[in-house]
């Protein structure tokens, strides 16, 4: 698992998701879901391009029952994109890097130049 991954459950879902100070990408998954091992090293990629602008979070959705209920968790994997506590996008199934890319620009922040 990639450094810029965090790992939490139903527990730490609140402080490490919904009060992060950036946008974050979510990865419900279990370890038995052969595309959610399939996305997985995609995810983690991702968490490194954008490391520092964007937190990513993996959330086992049989570890963590009530997260995954509150959010409709119904096919995994399951991302999620998150802004100031909102869920703001989200895509079901295996997906292209690109595409997971593009979803994660429409929610980041706009980069201003500084002059």
């Amino acid at each position: 698992m990639s450094a810029n991954v965090i790992v939490t459950d139903d527990r730490g879902f609140e402080r490490a998701v919904l009060q992060a100070e950036v946008p974050v990408l979510v990865d419900f998954w279990a370890p038995w879901c052969g595309p959610c091992r399939m996305v997985s090293p995609v995810v983690e990629q991702l968490a490194g391009d954008y490391a520092g602008r964007l937190r990513t979070v993996k959330v086992n959705v049989d570890d963590s029952p009530v997260t995954a209920q509150r959010y409709g968790i119904q096919s995994i994997p399951t991302l999620a994109i998150f802004r100031q506590g909102k869920e703001v996008n989200r895509l079901i199934g295996v997906r292209p890097k690109a595409e997971l890319a593009r979803a994660i620009e429409q929610a980041l922040p706009p980069v201003t130049a500084s002059s």
